[in-house]
């Protein structure tokens, strides 16, 4: 299937590695022209490579935290039009205890799991309105349809998140503007290794036994490969996906067992 964003431009946050390099990555496989973000410059630099000599596509780097007010500015300056926005915050959410949790401590989630990816939305969603087509996709977890112990922060800030794309979609719609979000379960990524080894500290067992639960507990009986992600991250930015918006889309190997 041709998803019809051949010389679209994306911009993928956190486009270096992982989940946001597989996004770019099906995206470019389509056709799509790409500025790829990430806070370290060498890394984007390989990628950027790798993505232009497997596809073919324009690639540009900017080597900025997202988070930041300059960060987000420096993305616009280099990319002032998008048609896509891949919104994917790229700091890996870890546990802790709430009763410790002063108002600095939640609002510094606020900012990097709801709000700096609010502000992208708010910023390019216009243009895109008055261009007629626009396909946000926001990068999420799986785990804000079932929050767990100990991440009270990111959840909250995520499903606040969700709950705002929920409202501002009905009204990009009519402009073939959608905005929905995905919410990966276990994918194969050094985000998802490097907090199952802390798990496996924090329980004082191994990073092996960390891997086998984990496995044990999801039905497909696997990790994902990251390409699973990207690829649904594509047709959602797809010209054929603008009846879709103010979803939460899960994407977990049958982790989650609701029904909605």
């Amino acid at each position: 299937m041709d998803l019809g964003i051949r010389g679209r431009h994306a911009i993928v946050c956190g486009g270096s590695r992982g989940l946001g390099e597989a996004c770019a990555r099906s995206l470019a496989q389509e056709g799509a022209n790409l500025t790829i973000v990430a806070r370290g410059q060498e890394a984007l630099d390989e990628a950027a490579e790798a993505l232009r000599r497997d596809t073919g596509v324009t690639v540009q780097t900017v080597a900025v935290d997202v988070n930041t007010p300059e960060g987000r500015d420096a993305i616009l300056a280099a990319c002032p039009a998008p048609d896509i926005l891949v919104c994917n915050p790229g700091v890996r959410q870890v546990p802790g205890d709430f009763r410790g949790w002063e108002r600095d401590e939640w609002l510094r989630w606020w900012d990097v799991h709801f709000y700096s990816s609010m502000e992208l939305i708010r910023r390019v969603t216009p243009g895109m309105c008055d261009r007629k087509f626009g396909r946000v996709v926001s990068i999420s977890v799986s785990f804000i349809k079932f929050p767990q112990v100990g991440f009270a922060h990111s959840h909250a800030a995520r499903v606040a998140l969700s709950g705002a794309i929920g409202s501002i979609a009905r009204e990009l719609l009519p402009h073939n503007v959608t905005v929905n979000t995905v919410c990966p379960g276990l994918f194969d990524t050094d985000a998802l290794r490097t907090n199952l080894h802390g798990h496996a500290a924090r329980r004082g067992t191994t990073y092996e036994a960390m891997v086998e639960d984990r496995i044990n507990g999801c039905p497909a009986g696997r990790f994902a490969h990251p390409s699973e992600c990207g690829d649904l991250v594509a047709y959602l930015c797809s010209a054929q996906a603008g009846f879709m918006s103010a979803q939460n889309i899960v994407n977990d190997g049958g982790v989650y067992q609701g029904l909605f």
